[in-house]
């Protein structure tokens, strides 16, 4: 998988749910609530005032290593 500022959270986590820590590491703690199922990565960093770039290095990171 390859994650971009356009890739919805849910995505994410129905391609490997192990990256969980990974959100909340950054601050992302509401990986259940209604608005992730359709929220992009973009959206979810602007409003919980993170850095999107770093959120998808550490995920295609982990993504890369599971091959």
């Amino acid at each position: 998988m390859v994650v971009t500022k356009d890739t919805i959270l849910a995505d994410i986590l129905n391609a490997d749910q192990e990256c969980a820590p990974i959100f909340f590491a950054n601050g992302l703690h509401c990986l259940g609530c209604a608005m992730a199922s359709g929220e992009t990565i973009a959206e979810a960093c602007m409003v919980h005032n993170l850095e999107a770039d770093s959120l998808i290095q550490q995920l295609n990171d982990y993504f890369a290593k599971k091959g």
